[in-house]
């Protein structure tokens, strides 16, 4: 194995795992700013909710919780745990080859 091609397998798969470990953050922080009533009128607030939506798009709304704040924790709380696994999973292939 050459020592360029195993840096190349290395360099993407950081780039893979912060790619996943920003789409869960974002993820994460929306969970957070829902739980602490952020305010939705906020540029922020809006920017982080509407990426997160549309990275939890798969998940949103998937459980019936009777609780507003259990569907959002569970929803969004699935796609980033899903990212992070898949993120780190895929980065630890491509570090071994």
């Amino acid at each position: 194995m050459s020592p360029t091609r195993n840096s190349h397998g290395s360099t993407a798969a950081r780039i893979i795992v912060i790619v996943a470990d920003v789409m869960a953050a974002i993820l994460g922080l929306w969970i957070l700013m829902y739980l602490l009533d952020a305010n939705r009128a906020n540029d922020l607030v809006q920017f982080i909710h509407d990426a997160a939506r549309w990275l939890a798009g798969w998940s949103h709304d998937l459980f019936t919780f009777d609780e507003d704040w259990a569907r959002v924790v569970a929803g969004y709380g699935l796609a980033a745990v899903v990212y992070l696994f898949i993120g780190h999973a895929v980065a630890g292939r491509l570090r071994r080859y």
